[in-house]
C-alpha cells in the first residue's frame, strides 16, 4: 500500500497515479481535498483537521511508501521524524522544504523541478521556432534548387546520418541536394553505414570541383561543423547558407540560419529534435542513420548526453530497424586496421592516467578511433591520444573522463585555427608540421619517426599528471 498524505492536486495526481499500481492510501484535510474524478483503488480519507502522525488510521497494514506532500495535514513540528519513528522501515518522499533533517528520507527539490519544467518548455519553443525557421527557408528557396550538403572530411556516423536528414528534407521540397565530402570514408562502421543505408554521397577532390559546386548551389548548408576550411572542404572564406552543428565555438559564425547547440551531444540529436516539428514523414531508414549517429557519439550513451539526447533516442526507436542498426554496428574489420591496433601496442607508453599511442603506418585514418576506444577501457586509464600521419599532417584521436579536463578546449587552445577541437571527453585533429616546428614543404618519411616523437612529447608536457600537480 501506498500512503499518499496531502490534499493539493498534487496530491492528488500523485494518488491516483500510485492506485494504477498498487493499492493506495491519501489522507488529506477535507477542506482541502477537491476530487473532480475517480481515483481507481485508492481509498481517500479526508480528515476534519491535522492528526498526529501515531493516530493516523492504517487499519493495521503497514505502508509500501510513504509520500508526503503537504505536510500542514499533520500536527507534527518534526514531521519527518514522527513519520520515519512510526515506520522505520518503510521509504519516506518528502519535499526538501519538509521541516527537519532526517538522512533516511528521500527528498525532492521543487523549486528545481518547477524550473526544469519552464526550461523544458523553453526548450520546446526552441525546437518549434528553430524547425519553423528551417523548413521556411528551404522551403522557400527558387524552385528545383541545386543544394550543397557538406560533410567533415573522414566524415563519421553522426555527420553521414545528419547529412542524410537535410538531404532527405531537402528533396522533400523539391529541390536537388547532394552530399559532398573531402577525404575518406575508411572505417568499418561507416563503410557499412554509407552501403547498406545508401547514403549518396560526392567525395571532391580538385579545388576546380569545389569551385563548380559552389558556384552553382542555391544553397550550402554545413552539417557536424561551423568553421568553413577546419578539417573540411570549403575554403576559409565561405560563408554557408545554413549550419547545423552541435559543437560549441567561441567565435562568431556567419550563416542566414545557424543552429549550433552544445547541449545536443550529437548532430543527430539536434536534427531529430527539429524533425519532431516538421512535415518530413521519419521512414525507418533514417531513424536508423540518426539513431546509429547518435549512440556512437555517446558511445552507446556511456558518455556525454542528457535528456534532449535521450528524448531524441527515444522518439526515433519507434521506426528504427534493429537488423539493419545491428549490421551496420558489427561490420567486419580489415587486416590493415588490426595492424594499426598492432602498432599501437607496441608503441603505447603510459605515464600515470595517460596512455599515448602513436601508429607509425598509418592506413586508415579512422583506425585512430577504434584504437582510442579500446585503450580508453583500461582500468588504469583516463586520457588516451592515438596519432599518426597521414598527407603531411599529423592526425589524431583523444579521449578522456578526467573531471577538470576539457580535452576538446584544451587542444584546440593549443592548436588553434581549427587544426583541434571537441568536447570534453571527446576530440580530434590534424596538426600542421608547422606546428611542431618542423618544414612542411621538405618532410620526407624518414622524418616522420621524428615529427611523431616531437608530437608526443607535446603532448607528454601538456597532460602529464605530474605537471599537473
Amino acid at each position: 500500500m501506498f500512503l499518499v498524505i496531502g490534499h493539493s492536486p498534487i496530491a492528488v495526481n500523485l494518488a491516483r497515479w500510485c492506485a494504477e499500481r498498487r493499492p493506495t492510501r491519501l489522507i488529506g484535510l477535507a477542506s482541502s481535498l477537491a476530487i473532480a474524478e475517480e481515483l481507481g483503488d485508492c481509498e481517500i480519507l479526508p480528515l476534519p483537521k491535522p492528526l498526529s502522525v501515531s493516530d493516523l488510521p492504517n487499519a493495521g497494514q503497514k505502508p509500501t511508501a510513504v509520500i508526503l506532500v503537504d505536510s500542514e495535514v499533520l500536527k507534527e513540528d518534526q514531521v519527518l521524524s514522527a513519520l520515519r519513528n512510526r515506520w522505520p522501515d518503510a521509504p519516506i518522499l518528502s519535499e526538501k522544504s519538509a521541516g527537519d533533517d532526517v538522512d533516511t528520507v528521500d527528498k525532492i527539490d521543487v523549486q528545481d523541478i518547477i524550473t526544469a519544467a519552464f526550461k523544458e518548455k523553453v526548450r520546446s519553443w526552441e525546437r518549434h521556432a528553430g524547425a519553423t525557421v528551417l523548413e521556411s527557408y528551404i522551403r522557400h528557396l527558387p524552385e528545383e534548387s541545386k543544394v550543397a550538403i557538406f560533410c567533415h572530411d573522414n566524415p563519421d556516423p553522426d555527420a553521414l546520418s545528419s547529412a542524410l536528414a537535410m538531404h532527405e528534407l531537402v528533396a522533400f521540397f523539391g529541390h536537388e541536394p547532394t552530399i559532398y565530402h573531402g577525404g575518406l570514408i575508411e572505417h568499418q562502421q561507416n563503410q557499412a553505414m554509407v552501403r547498406l543505408l545508401e547514403i549518396p554521397l560526392r567525395r571532391i577532390i580538385l579545388d576546380w570541383e569545389l569551385e563548380d559546386v559552389l558556384n552553382e548551389a542555391e544553397c550550402i548548408i554545413t552539417v557536424d561543423f561551423h568553421q568553413p576550411g577546419a578539417n573540411n572542404i570549403l575554403p576559409k572564406d565561405c560563408v554557408p547558407h545554413i549550419i547545423i552543428d552541435h559543437h560549441s565555438s567561441d567565435k562568431t559564425v556567419s550563416a542566414d540560419v545557424a543552429f549550433l547547440r552544445p547541449e545536443y551531444s550529437a548532430t543527430s540529436s539536434l536534427i531529430a529534435n527539429l524533425l519532431m516539428s516538421m512535415s518530413l514523414e521519419m521512414t525507418p531508414r533514417l531513424a536508423t542513420a540518426l539513431s546509429f549517429g547518435l549512440r556512437t557519439d555517446t558511445l552507446s550513451f556511456t558518455r556525454s548526453f542528457n535528456q534532449v539526447d535521450l528524448r531524441a533516442l527515444m522518439w526515433l526507436n519507434t521506426w528504427v530497424d534493429d537488423d539493419l542498426l545491428q549490421s551496420i554496428q558489427a561490420p567486419l574489420r580489415t587486416q590493415e586496421t588490426l595492424q594499426s591496433f598492432r602498432q599501437a601496442l607496441t608503441t603505447m607508453t603510459q605515464k600515470g592516467g595517460l596512455v599515448l599511442a602513436p601508429i607509425n603506418n598509418l592506413i586508415h585514418r579512422d583506425d585512430l578511433a577504434q584504437v582510442a576506444d579500446f585503450l580508453f577501457a583500461t582500468s588504469t586509464t583516463d586520457l588516451v591520444i592515438v596519432f599518426g600521419i597521414q598527407r603531411q599532417k599529423i592526425l589524431l584521436s583523444a579521449r578522456s573522463r578526467r573531471e577538470n579536463l576539457h580535452i576538446g578546449l584544451m587542444l584546440s587552445k593549443e592548436f588553434p585555427n581549427g587544426q583541434a577541437g571537441g568536447h570534453r571527453g571527446m576530440a580530434g585533429g590534424q596538426i600542421q608540421f608547422a606546428s611542431l616546428g618542423f618544414n612542411e614543404t621538405h618532410v620526407d618519411e624518414q622524418e616522420h619517426e621524428a615529427i611523431l616523437e616531437a608530437f608526443s612529447n607535446r603532448l607528454d608536457s601538456m597532460f602529464s599528471e605530474e605537471r599537473d600537480a
